[in-house]
């Protein structure tokens, strides 16, 4: 199988290459706004082709080690949003964590929705996993969503989680079972 899927009919998924920094830089730049609530304070040069050009690079690096894979979606050659499945761990544990992001032009469209459901099977059939987690903020209502419609279920509370918009935030943090 191939970590490639068609989403919709002009949305895909599909494996982070080198090449798409400079696709990322735009979008990451035009989508700062709507974004910075739910992100790590970043400095100016990540939303640059360079700033870019490494996070992609250290993500291969993850990905060649297999402790990560990094997803983009893609729409009429411009990314749109990024899914990613990271510090995985093999193992008795057999485990990931997945984030994402989408364009604010894109959100509500289920777009998301479809792309954690075939991350999950990615993770599931191609890389053999058994649990993925995520963390929400606890007022992050769509993303909750999505993880709700994807199987995920809520188990918990992490005080000061995670250091987003300048603070540490509470999140609420939801499992998958891949295999029963």
């Amino acid at each position: 199988m191939s970590p490639e899927r068609q989403l919709t009919s002009s949305v895909r998924l599909r494996v982070l290459e080198a090449g798409d920094a400079a696709e990322l830089a735009h979008a990451l730049a035009e989508n700062r706004g709507h974004l910075a609530p739910w992100e790590p304070v970043r400095p100016e040069s990540f939303f640059t082709e360079e700033g870019q050009r490494q996070a992609v690079a250290r993500l291969l690096e993850e990905k060649a080690r297999g402790a990560a894979m990094p997803l983009i979606l893609i729409e009429d050659g411009r990314a749109i949003g990024r899914v990613t499945l990271s510090s995985i761990v093999r193992g008795p544990f057999q485990n990931a964590n997945v984030g994402y992001w989408i364009a604010r032009s894109h959100t509500g469209a289920g777009i998301m929705t479809r792309a954690v459901a075939a991350t999950v099977e990615i993770a599931r059939d191609e890389l053999g996993l058994h649990r993925i987690e995520a963390g929400t903020l606890l007022h992050n209502t769509a993303s909750q969503r999505v993880l709700l419609r994807n199987g995920f279920m809520p188990y918990g509370i992490a005080p000061q989680y995670l250091r987003i918009a300048g603070q540490w935030q509470d999140h609420r943090l939801f499992q998958r079972i891949l295999h029963g």
